[in-house]
């Protein structure tokens, strides 16, 4: 009766672990919690908006959307270029996932930087209200997510500069990829609800 030896090659399929590593299980976890966590404020954003008489109130003017509809566009263009990124080290090229990390690096600091200066345009603060404590609170939350995964990306970038992700490990850069798609998904979201629904 023969027996099959276990060994971390019968294990591979096409040169990388079966099934999902435990760092993106996790990952995968932890924008479920995220999921929730924005849900959860949407909902509240949603209650007081219709029980709301006037929103915005009267005094405020309406949010424009065309400033913060370019920096979306910039934000979305940044998913694209991470995505390349990661492409580039499934087929091992290390210098393209630093090449297009840093450009996703770049384009992110420019959505925060447009951020900030939407707010000083604002005729409103936090403090005004039930609906700038809303505006500021989710989108606060959000820029919040966007400095987290810049952060991640720097750390990435620093790691790819000395060769530690390969063709076969880089569960790092699929972590990032997974968290900034969806960082970018949630201000699509409240773009729309924010800027263009009212």
């Amino acid at each position: 009766m023969s027996s099959i030896a276990t060994t971390p090659e019968t294990a591979l399929e096409g040169g990388r672990p079966a099934g999902m590593s435990m760092p993106l299980l996790g990952m995968v976890l932890f924008l479920a919690s995220e999921v929730m966590f924005f849900a959860g404020l949407f909902g509240a954003y949603f209650s007081i908006r219709a029980t709301a008489v006037d929103w915005p109130p009267v005094g405020l003017e309406h949010l424009h959307w065309q400033l913060p509809g370019f920096f979306t566009v910039v934000l979305v263009v940044s998913s694209f270029t991470l995505h390349l990124a990661l492409n580039a080290i499934k087929r091992g090229n290390t210098s393209g996932l630093i090449m297009w990390t840093g450009v996703t690096i770049v384009l992110g600091a420019i959505f925060l930087a447009g951020q900030l200066y939407d707010y000083s345009t604002l005729d409103f603060t936090i403090r005004d209200g039930v609906y700038g404590t809303t505006f500021f609170t989710l989108t606060g939350f959000h820029g919040a997510h966007v400095f987290g995964g810049l952060c991640y990306l720097v750390i990435m970038l620093v790691r790819a500069s000395t060769g530690q992700f390969t063709r076969h490990s880089h569960a790092a850069v699929e972590g990032a990829s997974m968290y900034w798609h969806f960082v970018d998904v949630v201000w699509i979201v409240l773009f729309l609800i924010l800027y263009v629904l009212k």
